[in-house]
C-alpha cells in the first residue's frame, strides 16, 4: 500500500479532531508539487541522474576539504534563510540551486552536462556578469579569483588558462512552491501543538488542585486513605514509564505503539489490584478519571506528531530520490518550526505532571534516609544541605565518623540541635504518620539494646 494511502486511513482510524486533520501535512499536494519540481529541473537538463553525479563531486571534493576549491564543486542546493525576520513567525525561506559552471573563452565546459545545459548555464553565467557589470573571461583575461591558479598569483598561469569557475543561481519556481507549502504546514502543525499544549497544562493545574484538596490529610480519615490510595496509583504509573523510560535496556522515548501497551498495563495492573473501589472519596474517583483522560490526550497527540513526523521524513526521502539535490538532512535542521519534527511534547507534560500531580501525593522514597534506608525521622540536615535520620548520625559520630556519607564534607561532627529539621519532621508526621510511628519504635526498640543488651525484648511487663 502507497504511503499516501496509508497516512490518510491513519489519520481517520486515530479519530483526530477535524481541526488536526486539516493541519495534518498535505502529502498528496506536496507528491503533485514535486512532479513539477522534477519537470522544471529535467526541461533545463538538470535530471536526477545529472544531478546525482555532480553531487559524486561534491563528496569528493568533501573528503578533501583542504584542497577543494569551487571548482571541485558541482552544486549547491541550499535553502536560503538568510534576511529573515528572527520573530516572524512562521519562518519563510528561499531554495537556491548553484551550479558552477566552467568557462573556457567564454563557453561553458563540462563533460558531465548534455550541451543543451550547457548552453543554458552558460547563458545564465552571461547573464549575470552583465548584470553585474563584468564580462565573461577571454583568453587574455586573468583566472576568476575562485580558480586554484588565481589564488598562487602565479601570473604566468593565468595568461595561460583562461578557465573561469562562474557560481550560476539556476532560476527555479516549483522547488519555492514545495517547501512554502511543507513549511507552512509544519508550522500550522507547530501552532496546533501550543494550544493543544496549553490546554493540557491547564487541566494538569486543575487536577492537581482538586487532587491536593481531596487527600488533604487534616480533611480527615477518608482523605488520609485516599492518600495512601494515590500513593500507589502514582507508584504504578511511575513504574509504568508510559512514555519515557529510564531503564538502560530500553532507555529513551517510547513510541505510540509502547505506550499504548504501558498505559493499558498501568490501567490493568490499577484494576487487578483493586485499587479504585479503595477510594473513599467520589472526588478522588473523578480525579482518576481525569488522570486517565489527561494521558489518552496526550497520547493521541504524540500519535498525531508521529505520523506527521513519518509524512516529512516520506516526502523529503521522495524529493531527493527524484531530484538527487540532498535536503531530507537539512530541512529538520534550518526550518524555524523544527521542534514539531525533532521532540516530543510528551516531555514537557510529563515534566509538569510531575511538578503538578505526582508531588501532590509525596512518594516515600524521596523521604528515605540515605544510609538505614528507612524514613529519615527525626530529620537532621547537616550544613552540607544533605538530611539524614539523627539515629543514623548519632552512629557515626560514636565511631568519629565526621564525613557526610553524600559529599564528603567534614560535617558530621559540626552537627546540633540548631540541625533538626522541624518543618520536614512536620511534614513527615502529616504526610506518613504510619512510617514515622514505626521509625520511632525501631529507635527505642535500638536505643534499648544498646542499654541493656542485645538480648533485652522491649516487651510489656506483665502482673504474674
Amino acid at each position: 500500500m502507497k504511503f499516501a494511502q496509508e497516512f490518510r486511513k491513519a489519520l481517520e482510524r486515530e479519530a483526530f479532531p477535524q481541526k488536526w486533520v486539516d493541519c495534518a501535512i498535505p502529502y498528496g499536494q506536496l507528491k503533485k508539487c514535486l512532479k513539477k519540481v522534477t519537470k522544471e529541473l529535467n526541461e533545463i537538463g538538470l535530471d536526477k541522474e545529472t544531478l546525482a553525479n555532480l553531487a559524486a563531486e561534491n563528496q569528493s571534493a568533501n573528503t578533501n576539504v583542504n584542497t577543494s576549491s569551487p571548482a571541485d564543486l558541482g552544486f549547491k542546493y541550499q535553502l536560503d534563510a538568510s534576511g529573515i525576520d528572527a520573530g516572524a513567525e512562521p519562518a519563510r525561506f528561499r531554495p537556491r540551486l548553484t551550479v558552477f559552471v566552467r568557462l573556457e573563452d567564454g563557453v561553458a565546459v563540462d563533460a558531465k552536462l548534455s550541451p543543451s545545459t550547457r548552453d543554458f548555464l552558460q547563458k545564465l553565467a552571461i547573464d549575470n556578469a552583465a548584470a553585474t557589470g563584468g564580462s565573461v573571461p577571454s583568453p587574455s583575461t586573468e583566472l576568476s579569483s575562485t580558480t586554484p591558479a588565481a589564488s598562487t598569483g602565479d601570473g604566468e598561469n593565468a595568461t595561460s588558462n583562461a578557465t573561469d569557475i562562474r557560481q550560476v543561481e539556476v532560476p527555479l519556481v516549483f522547488d519555492a512552491e514545495f517547501f512554502g507549502i511543507l513549511q507552512t504546514d509544519v508550522s500550522n502543525i507547530e501552532v496546533l501543538q501550543k494550544e493543544e499544549q496549553a490546554k493540557i497544562e491547564q487541566q494538569i493545574v486543575t487536577l492537581g488542585e482538586q487532587l491536593g484538596k481531596a487527600v488533604e490529610p487534616s480533611r480527615g480519615r477518608r482523605a488520609k486513605a485516599d492518600l495512601d490510595v494515590w500513593r500507589q496509583i502514582f507508584e504504578l504509573y511511575l513504574d509504568a514509564r508510559v512514555f519515557f523510560s529510564s531503564r538502560e535496556s530500553d532507555h529513551g522515548a517510547r513510541s505510540t505503539a509502547q505506550a499504548v501497551d504501558q498505559l493499558q498495563w498501568f490501567q490493568a495492573q490499577v484494576v487487578q489490584r483493586k485499587l479504585l473501589p479503595k477510594l473513599k472519596l467520589s472526588a478522588s474517583h473523578t480525579a482518576f478519571d481525569n488522570f486517565v483522560n489527561i494521558n489518552t490526550a496526550l497520547l493521541s497527540m504524540v500519535k498525531f506528531q508521529e505520523i506527521n513526523r513519518t509524512a516529512v521524513t516520506k516526502i523529503l526521502k521522495k524529493f531527493d530520490k527524484r531530484t538527487s539535490l540532498g535536503v531530507s538532512t537539512t530541512f529538520p535542521v534550518i526550518v524555524k518550526s523544527g521542534r514539531s519534527l525533532t521532540t516530543s511534547v510528551a516531555q514537557d507534560v510529563c515534566a509538569q505532571m510531575s511538578t503538578e500531580l505526582i508531588a501532590v501525593v509525596p512518594q516515600l522514597d524521596d523521604y528515605l534516609c540515605p544510609i538505614c534506608f528507612a524514613i529519615a525521622y527525626w530529620p537532621v540536615r547537616l550544613h552540607c544541605q544533605h538530611v539524614f535520620c539523627s539515629r543514623c548520625l548519632v552512629k557515626m559520630s560514636r565511631k568519629d565518623e565526621r564525613h557526610c556519607p553524600l559529599c564528603r564534607a567534614d560535617t558530621i561532627m559540626l552537627a546540633g540541635m540548631e540541625n533538626f529539621d522541624a518543618d520536614r519532621a512536620a511534614f513527615l508526621r502529616k504526610y506518613f504518620p504510619k512510617e514515622v510511628k514505626e521509625k520511632v519504635r525501631a529507635n527505642e526498640r535500638e536505643r534499648n539494646q544498646e542499654i541493656f543488651g542485645p538480648t533485652h525484648n522491649s516487651m510489656l511487663c506483665c502482673m504474674m
